[in-house]
């Protein structure tokens, strides 16, 4: 079966987003500023408008980085966004793939992830919304980016 896609095309990914994490990411500063505070004698006013703002900041600031966290696949690249954070991978350079579930830091909104492992001993992970068409579609492109440089 032909691929739909020209080769020139670049295709574009979103992250992958658990809910549950990002509730965690919310809450846990909120509670550990109301533990922190909770003995130390800070005015409630400001204790009230301190939590109003990690209340706000951290939602917006996860928001922001979901709404830019991509991942597109391009004829010889894997480029990977994520707010200020930038990756550009060589799909020639790529030397493994695999599932893993590790919690950490990653430009990727949820556990179902993908190690990439590239370069001299590089790895990122990706969670991607439809992550066996992404697989395919890398595997695909890493293929074609092999057969082009042998021939």
């Amino acid at each position: 079966m032909r691929d739909p896609t020209p080769r020139s095309t670049n295709l574009v990914f979103r992250s992958k987003i658990d809910l549950w994490l990002v509730g965690a990411l919310v809450l846990v500063p909120v509670f550990i500023l109301g533990f922190i505070a909770g003995d130390s004698g800070v005015n409630e006013y400001r204790l009230d408008l301190l939590t109003l703002a990690i209340v706000i900041i951290v939602p917006g600031g996860i928001g922001g980085l979901y709404a830019t966290t991509r991942y597109t696949i391009t004829p010889d690249m894997l480029l990977v966004r994520s707010g200020p954070f930038a990756w550009a991978i060589p799909l020639s350079e790529i030397t493994r793939i695999e599932p893993t579930r590790n919690p950490a830091s990653s430009p990727a909104f949820s556990l179902d992830r993908l190690s990439i492992y590239y370069g001299l001993g590089n790895r990122l992970m990706v969670s991607p919304t439809d992550k066996e068409n992404f697989l395919a579609m890398l595997r695909k492109r890493m293929q074609a980016q092999n057969e082009a440089i042998t021939r």
